[in-house]
């Protein structure tokens, strides 16, 4: 186990802020095991890489030998998190969070230690509370702290309906720490407000108040927007290998280094000298075969990444696709190009609409990866070879 001063520098990585980082030191200098918390509501059956962030810092306290709750949220899933929403969120149902909930089991363990992860269920305690316990609850928090949440504010400013138990999610997540004696909790950083309210009420409780400490939101594979299955820019942790590879892959030169930074298991020294490297002149794609490799490894076993590798040699270094083609450079608007318009740009397809009826011909392939949703973009910053049929080729650089 690594000294409390040598573990603060890694768990500093890749987060974006930590309340409050000499409380986490003092913590750790007391060489005992801390009690890390992570809430998740199963909003949704399937995780993507976006949700990952999260879990691998849960799995970096484990290796360090800390004690990691897996809080499963679905006593807080049935109320709907208002984090963000501009309106009330639908409630789910226990059927749904049920089914949920058991997916998300799992799929977590793709990275957690099963043997070193306790998982929970915040109904455990906020089911067999009072009507009485709620309302001692809720006496803990003023209306005008919940309206300092940007979300809460925006809403009442215009004149959108706030239901009264949209207030008590912040309070239900801030009481899971409280009966949990959580050390520390981690969550988004649009889970701020949320995760200080634990703090707050720790202190009310008489218990000593975790730290918190928030992660970034990835971008996803656009470069632009939050990764989001409803958006498409997500790589789905149970995406196939091949799939997977080739999304990773598609990544921009400049963002690869934002994945390799919350994504990768590898010493900030060692993706440090991989930035020499290419400064050095080492080709960025092969740094890039590194971050596809690994990641695919991590959740198809080892050695998965390095056959896609060869897949992917083969098919554009080996003869797969014709050694020239159409060259061309394209400006990507917000949010990216999406692959249709790139092909009627390359004269691959000879308009929008027939780029579309290839797309649902199964006809398109990006990077030797098959493209099936229409509203597939392509992010700014790299270059991709396109096809259309078994004889259109193109070579796109989008900036």
């Amino acid at each position: 186990m690594l000294s409390p001063a040598e573990q603060l520098p890694e768990l500093r990585r890749g987060t974006h802020e930590i309340l409050v980082e000499e409380e986490l030191a003092k913590k750790l200098a007391r060489g005992k095991p801390l009690k890390v918390k992570a809430g998740f509501d199963p909003t949704a059956p399937d995780l993507h890489l976006g949700h990952t962030v999260l879990i691998n810092k849960m799995r970096q306290f484990q290796e360090f030998g800390h004690q990691v709750v897996f809080l499963i949220g679905d006593f807080t899933g049935m109320i709907g998190d208002p984090t963000g929403k501009s309106a009330t969120r639908p409630r789910l149902t226990p059927a749904d969070v049920e089914t949920n909930a058991r997916t998300y089991q799992d799929q977590i363990f793709k990275i957690l230690d099963p043997e070193k992860t306790l998982i929970d269920f915040n109904s455990r305690w906020m089911g067999a509370m009072s009507a009485a316990g709620m309302i001692e609850l809720a006496a803990k928090h003023t209306v005008a702290r919940m309206l300092e949440r940007d979300d809460f504010s925006r809403r009442y400013r215009s004149g959108q309906p706030i239901a009264v138990h949209e207030f008590l999610y912040p309070l239900v997540q801030g009481y899971d720490s409280v009966a949990l004696e959580a050390d520390v909790e981690l969550g988004g950083t649009d889970q701020t407000f949320n995760l200080l309210v634990g703090r707050q009420l720790q202190a009310d409780y008489g218990q000593e108040p975790q730290v918190v400490m928030t992660l970034p939101l990835l971008e996803g594979l656009d470069g632009v927007n939050k990764m989001s299955k409803s958006l498409g820019n997500y790589v789905g942790i149970t995406d196939a290998p091949g799939e997977m590879f080739g999304k990773l892959m598609s990544v921009s030169d400049a963002m690869m280094w934002r994945y390799f930074e919350l994504l990768s298991f590898r010493p900030v020294a060692e993706v440090a000298g991989l930035r020499e490297a290419i400064a050095g002149g080492r080709n960025p794609r092969d740094v890039k075969f590194e971050l596809a490799m690994e990641i695919v490894d991590r959740f198809h076993g080892a050695g998965a990444g390095e056959a896609q590798k060869r897949e992917f040699i083969a098919r554009f270094r080996e003869g797969a696709v014709p050694g020239t083609m159409p060259e061309i450079t394209v400006a990507a608007p917000a949010g990216g190009l999406k692959v249709a318009n790139a092909l009627k740009e390359a004269q691959v397809a000879a308009s929008a609409s027939a780029a579309y009826r290839l797309i649902d011909q199964g006809a398109v392939r990006v990077d030797g990866e098959r493209v099936t949703d229409r509203d597939a973009t392509l992010a700014a910053g790299s270059t991709y070879v396109l096809q259309a049929g078994k004889r259109a080729f193109a070579r796109v650089t989008v900036r």
